[in-house]
């Protein structure tokens, strides 16, 4: 693995981290809500995307076999979440979908880095 690959993934934990971060705080915050009803989604959103992260982060820093495609559905989940967050106009939703938005990013970068890395290996 090179060093750019390694700071690829340092980056993507860290995203994946900060977005567990901000998705807990949505989620706590939106329990909170007077029409939680209209919160739903976003709850449960916030949920899986901070469940999924949390673990993508994990697998990356034990170097899993599986780290690219974990990253690639941390990023589907994180993607929704996002978008669920996106439709609401409190302070927390707006952080988390940021948060949301960007770790989708750099998931899917790392998971295409990764892929590639493996597509070269197979060649040689």
């Amino acid at each position: 693995m090179t060093e750019a690959t390694i700071k690829s993934m340092e980056s993507c934990i860290e995203d994946c981290l900060a977005c567990v971060k901000a998705c807990n705080a949505c989620y706590a915050a939106c329990l909170e809500e007077a029409h939680i009803d209209k919160m739903r989604d976003c709850i449960r959103l916030d949920r899986e995307c901070a469940d999924l992260c949390a673990f993508t982060a994990q697998a990356m820093t034990m170097r899993s076999s599986y780290r690219g495609e974990l990253a690639l559905l941390c990023a589907e989940a994180c993607q929704r979440c996002g978008e669920a967050c996106a439709m609401h106009e409190h302070e927390h939703c707006r952080r988390c979908a940021e948060a949301c938005f960007k770790c989708a990013e750099s998931c899917v970068a790392m998971a295409r880095e990764l892929s590639a890395l493996q597509s070269d290996a197979a060649h040689v």
